[in-house]
């Protein structure tokens, strides 16, 4: 059995507190609510008003053989038909609209939330749970304002109309009505229990499901290279045969509460033809008012079976916001200065003090690091997997802070600048290029209307991607599918080298920049890596010790730790741990040359 995560249990069906928080979504579209109910007032009064004007054309229009009178009877009820579709659009289009501006404000906060998280949050949450928050989630959400909070009034009053009425024309027969209640109340706290425990399950095979299909869809080239198709096949069957069958209890329960009350509307039905029949026959009771009555009690019950539909509206919100809520306080944010530096004319000089990092504690990736770059110097970091590399730029681009230590540019502690304003003076080009849907030009200048189209292209030239834009039939207008599907690994990396150097930064690092690519192309990005340098201070990371032999330092991690630093020349003298890397790279270089 699969165990269910504390994301798929629900919690309360009504939460007061998160109700309260809810409703402040609500607050700036006040009106809007006002307008709703003021509409659900008449709407619902209207209903009711039907059959009270039919006992009144069978009593004395009828009865009396008054024609006049029927005929104005008859302009009344299909008048109040008429004002009350008019009265309906406008209450439904109000109440959309208000939960569409609200849905729309949400999702707007969520997102932005979101972009201020530090990559420790994504670090240990999956991506396809944030896009549910924002979608399936809200979008439950948009129910409960469109179609439940107000529309609860509508059922109320409708209830509420109903009672008035009923009482007014009879009250044995309004109680005659009201003796099934207590069946009809057991028979909703049953559905409710029942529906409650089935909508949990249906939740959490869903989820199964989505992640399953997110993950093998995500990994199709895997699934086909090693022919699990049939195995794979066999494991969906069985987490789809899960689903179907939640959603079937769940169908079941519905099956046997509708007609629950259908048959109770109906007993209700029964008594009253019964009672006030006899009432009819003793003439104690006019027909007019008995079948007025007929029409009361199956209007009466409509509401009922639409209360229990907006409380699995509300228990889905409910649930939805609980997760919705959660995502918004998290608090994993790295905070800009209260009172920040702001960084005049950006030299590039970088300096590490000590610097210690752990993305878990007590697992330290950095420790005591210490080293100075100096403006306008290009420095290779070298060392293998799990050295500390990587951590090192995470550092520097303050997507994380470190646990000891301090981290300084041109002298200021970057922990003294907005996140902002140093980002901005800093590139990184990263073995893994995305690319978004959209055109080449937007993935070049990010949608920034500030980058011309002339240095668009003028960095496009410098790293050779002219090249291949000037051959695609749409030029710097090609569609980009999502994540560069049409594209190779070597020119989605031409790309992120173009929008690097449109940016123009001061600093520019380059992270396994050249692993993934071509020789050819490998030869295009050296070439243009010698024009891109020049006059910027450059942090390379590279496993090819042969593109960082002409770095001005280069630095050796190990372990977390700097074990070695210097030229190409200096540590091939020490014959230390860099040597040994050069040497196992000259020699898989005269193997191949060999073969």
């Amino acid at each position: 059995m699969v165990e269910k995560t504390s994301d798929e249990i629900l919690g309360k069906a009504y939460d007061s507190k998160l109700m309260k928080r809810l409703l402040t979504y609500v607050k700036p579209y006040k009106k809007y609510v006002v307008l709703a109910i003021f509409l659900n007032v008449f709407v619902a009064g209207l209903a009711p008003l039907r059959p009270y004007l039919t006992k009144i054309a069978i009593d004395e229009s009828i009865a009396n053989k008054d024609y006049e009178s029927l005929t104005f009877i008859t302009a009344l009820l299909f008048a109040s038909l008429l004002f009350q579709a008019v009265m309906q659009y406008g209450l439904t289009y109000f109440t959309q609209l208000m939960g569409q501006k609200i849905i729309y404000d949400l999702r707007v906060q969520i997102f932005s939330h979101v972009q201020k998280l530090a990559l420790k949050f994504f670090d240990k949450t999956p991506v396809g749970r944030i896009v549910t928050r924002v979608t399936n989630d809200v979008e439950s959400l948009n129910e409960l304002f469109s179609s439940g909070i107000v529309m609860v009034f509508s059922d109320l009053f409708i209830i509420f109309w109903i009672f008035v009425f009923m009482f007014s024309l009879s009250f044995d027969l309004s109680l005659i009505t009201l003796s099934v209640l207590p069946a009809l109340f057991y028979a909703t706290f049953l559905f409710r229990k029942k529906v409650r425990e089935a909508y949990r399950d249906v939740r959490f095979h869903l989820a199964r499901l989505n992640s399953y299909m997110q993950e093998r869809v995500g990994g199709i080239n895997i699934v086909q290279l090693f022919n699990k198709q049939k195995r794979e096949l066999n494991k969906f069957k069985e987490i789809n045969k899960d689903y179907r069958d939640a959603n079937i209890k769940s169908v079941f329960y519905y099956a046997i509460f509708y007609p629950t009350v259908e048959i109770l509307s109906s007993l209700a039905v029964a008594l009253i033809i019964w009672y006030g029949g006899g009432k009819v026959f003793e003439s104690t009771m006019t027909l007019g008012i008995l079948f007025a009555f007929v029409q009361y009690t199956e209007m009466f019950f409509r509401p009922i079976r639409d209360l229990s539909e907006k409380y699995n509206i509300m228990q889905t919100a409910m649930a939805s916001s609980e997760r919705i809520f959660k995502l918004l306080d998290e608090n994993t944010v790295i905070p800009d200065p209260e009172k920040p530096v702001i960084p005049g004319n950006i030299k590039g000089k970088i300096e590490f003090k000590n610097v210690t990092f752990a993305y878990n504690e007590g697992e330290d990736v950095l420790k005591n690091v210490s080293f100075t770059i100096e403006p306008g110097q290009t420095v290779a970091i070298v060392g293998a997997t799990g050295a500390g590399k990587t951590s090192i730029i995470s550092l520097l681009s303050r997507f994380y802070e470190p646990q000891k230590g301090e981290i300084l540019i041109d002298g200021i502690n970057i922990n003294n600048m907005r996140k902002e304003d140093l980002r901005k003076m800093i590139c990184v080009v990263l073995q893994d290029v995305l690319l978004f849907s959209g055109s080449i030009k937007s993935n070049i200048n990010l949608n920034n209307s500030e980058i011309p189209d002339t240095k668009i292209a003028e960095a496009a030239e410098m790293v050779g991607a002219q090249k291949f834009i000037s051959g695609l039939p749409a030029k710097y207008d090609e569609e980009v599918h999502e994540k560069g599907a049409k594209l190779s690994m070597g020119q989605k990396q031409l790309i992120s080298f173009a929008r690097a150097l449109a940016y123009d930064p001061k600093i520019l690092i380059l992270d396994e920049a050249t692993a993934s690519v071509d020789t050819e192309t490998e030869i295009l990005i050296q070439n243009a890596i010698k024009k891109l340098l020049s006059g910027r201070t450059s942090i390379v990371i590279a496993h090819r010790l042969s593109t960082i032999q002409n770095s001005d330092k280069i630095i050796v991690m190990h372990k977390g730790e700097i074990k070695e630093m210097g030229t190409h020349q200096e540590l091939l003298a020490k014959r230390g741990i860099y040597f040994k890397l050069y040497q196992l790279q000259y020699k898989d270089q005269e193997i191949t040359k060999t073969a």
